[in-house]
């Protein structure tokens, strides 16, 4: 069986974020880059109900992870404006 594939508009959603396109790309301009010490369940702008659904998803090795896997990636580059 195959798993199911997520995008970032439908993770924003569960994580409670606006999803659209535009508020994507602001959310990574935003908190982007991540510093490499820093791992993604534990970057400051997220709720601890972000935070914990993130870190199961990698702990659980999810439907989500190559999502979540993706996000952490975008979030480590350094992005203009």
């Amino acid at each position: 069986m195959q798993q199911p594939f997520h995008n970032f508009s439908e993770l924003f959603a569960q994580l409670g974020l606006d999803n659209s396109p535009e508020d994507i790309e602001a959310f990574l301009l935003q908190n982007s880059p991540l510093p490499p010490e820093i791992k993604l369940a534990d970057a400051p702008f997220w709720s601890s109900a972000q935070a914990d659904f993130l870190q199961q998803a990698l702990d659980a090795d999810s439907d989500w992870i190559e999502i979540v896997d993706a996000l952490n990636a975008a979030l480590r580059e350094k992005r203009s404006t």
